[in-house]
């Protein structure tokens, strides 16, 4: 309980700055991204000796957000998002003999980064950036349990924005975001709580397909 409390905190807090930014947005020159996207299947291992090992995967799937943009110049913006994305993980596992079991998993990623966008003249804004934060993971389904841990993690990001109007932009990304497992505390795929599941250091790597709209607000 005390840990989740402290998640909750931090998650309360990033909110808090994230409204901060959003009561800026009318004085400033600031960005309002909407993300939607596939999100694909990585796999996951770590094996300590063959009595204590997990392997399987996190599975795909739909994931959304939500990003304020402040625009430091016409060709740099920083960005703090919001991602959130519920999937389903297909495990084996050791305790007491091989185990199988599929969890559900929420994965919360908060974002803090900048973009570099290459200026074109026309409708169509092209651009790359990368963004560090953290991710909350929360295992659903433990018979003990949800199962929740803060990471570090990292993005990089390729897309472009197509202005349909002087406010309104279609955007189309491709990203990659990595959850570190080693960083932050342990996470356990078990049945049996902290004490008998399988600790997971295992990096993930999620490759994002996507895109989403942005809005230009107080310009």
């Amino acid at each position: 309980m005390k840990k989740e409390m402290i998640h909750l905190k931090k998650f309360i807090l990033g909110i808090i700055f994230f409204a901060g930014i959003t009561s800026m947005a009318i004085a400033q020159n600031v960005r309002l991204n909407g993300y939607a996207a596939y999100v694909f299947d990585d796999n996951v291992d770590s094996y300590y000796d063959p009595n204590n090992y997990y392997d399987g995967q996190i599975n795909g799937g739909f994931q959304w957000g939500a990003g304020l943009e402040y625009m430091v110049s016409p060709s740099k913006g920083i960005e703090i998002k919001y991602l959130r994305r519920d999937c389903t993980a297909p495990m084996e596992y050791y305790k007491n003999g091989i185990q199988y079991k599929t969890f559900d998993v929420a994965i919360n990623h908060i974002l803090l980064g900048g973009s570099n966008y290459f200026q074109t003249g026309g409708k169509v804004e092209p651009y790359a950036g990368a963004a560090l934060g953290m991710s909350i993971i929360t295992l659903k389904n433990v018979e003990s349990g949800d199962n929740q841990s803060t990471k570090f993690a990292w993005g990089v990001k390729l897309g472009t924005n197509i202005w349909a109007t002087d406010k309104v932009g279609i955007k189309l990304q491709a990203d990659l975001i990595s959850v570190v497992q080693s960083a932050g505390g342990s996470f356990y795929f078990g049945t049996g709580g902290s004490g008998a599941g399988i600790g997971m250091y295992s990096t993930m790597y999620q490759w994002v397909l996507g895109g989403g709209l942005t809005f230009k607000l107080g310009q």
